[in-house]
C-alpha cells in the first residue's frame, strides 16, 4: 500500500460520489429501499459500490439521475447480504462487461452466478489496489467478512462502507495502518442501529481521536446515531440519502 502522498493522481476536484440506492430519502422521485450503493466517479475507474437490495429499484433510481449501467467499470461488493447484492445481477444484465471485487468468503456457487453473466470476478483475501488511488481494506471481521473503499486523494482519504459489520473504529483504523493520510470523509452504513447513547459517544470519540474530518453515516447507522454524528461534525456533517451527490464542495 502506498505512503501518505506517496504519488497521488487523484485529484478530489474530480470526485463525485453519488447515492444509487437507500433506505434514507434524498432527492425527490427517487425510491428508497433497506439497503445501500453508491457510484465513484472521476477515479481512474467508474466504480460501483455495492447494488442495494432491490435490482429494479437501483436502475430504476440509475436512469432517473441519467446514469447509465454501461458507464461503469468495476463493480465493489462490500459482503453477501441481500441488501447490498441484490441488485447485482439486474445490473450484470445490463452490463456484464464488468469486474466484481468481493471477499473470497462469498459462496462459491455466488460466484458461479456472475460467471456465467460473462462478468469477471477478483476474490480478495486482504487488502488490495482496485485501480488508481482506490484500495480494499480487505476483508475484515471473523464470523462476516466485510470490505470497505479507500479513496486516496490529493486532500486525503475518503471511506466508504456497506454495514460496517466488523465495526466502524476497526475498519478507520485498518485503513490508518494500510495509509497514514488525513481521513477526509467516512460514508455509508455504520452499523449502530440500537447502539446506545454511551457506546455512540464512546465511538464518535474515537472517530474525532483518528482525526475523521467529515461523516456521512446512512443506511444501517440509525436516525439516533446520525442525529448525534450531525451534532458533532455540524458543518462537516453529510446529510446522506438517495440521490445525493457528494463532491469536493462539500467538503
Amino acid at each position: 500500500m502506498p505512503e501518505a502522498g506517496a504519488n497521488v493522481e487523484t485529484s478530489l476536484q474530480d470526485i463525485s460520489l453519488t447515492i444509487l440506492y437507500d433506505n434514507n430519502p434524498y432527492q425527490k422521485g427517487l425510491d428508497t429501499g433497506w439497503g445501500f450503493s453508491c457510484l465513484i466517479q472521476g477515479t481512474e475507474k467508474t466504480i460501483l459500490f455495492d447494488t442495494g437490495g432491490n435490482g429494479s429499484i437501483l436502475l430504476n433510481n440509475m436512469q432517473k439521475l441519467g446514469l447509465s449501467p454501461l458507464e461503469i467499470d468495476l463493480v465493489v461488493l462490500s459482503h453477501c447480504h441481500g441488501d447490498h447484492v441484490g441488485g447485482l445481477f439486474y445490473f450484470l444484465r445490463e452490463n456484464p462487461k464488468v469486474c466484481v471485487y468481493l471477499p473470497d468468503s462469498f459462496p462459491a456457487d455466488f460466484k458461479s452466478r456472475i460467471k456465467a453473466q460473462k462478468a469477471r470476478v477478483r476474490s480478495l483475501s486482504g487488502p488490495e489496489p482496485i485501480c488508481r488511488d482506490v484500495y480494499s481494506t480487505g476483508p475484515l471481521g471473523n464470523t462476516l467478512q466485510e470490505q470497505s473503499l479507500i479513496i486516496d486523494t490529493d486532500r486525503g482519504l475518503i471511506i466508504i462502507t456497506g454495514c460496517a459489520h466488523p465495526g466502524i473504529i476497526k475498519i478507520v483504523e485498518k485503513t490508518k495502518d494500510l495509509i497514514s493520510d488525513e481521513l477526509l470523509l467516512v460514508l455509508g452504513g455504520f452499523h449502530l442501529l440500537g447502539e446506545s447513547g454511551y457506546g455512540l459517544n464512546t465511538i464518535i470519540s474515537r472517530l474525532r481521536k483518528l482525526g475523521v474530518q467529515a461523516v456521512g453515516p446512512c443506511h444501517c447507522s440509525g436516525p439516533v446515531a446520525r442525529e448525534l454524528f450531525r451534532k458533532e461534525w455540524k458543518d462537516s456533517y453529510i446529510d446522506v440519502g438517495v440521490g445525493r451527490v457528494i463532491t469536493a464542495t462539500d467538503l
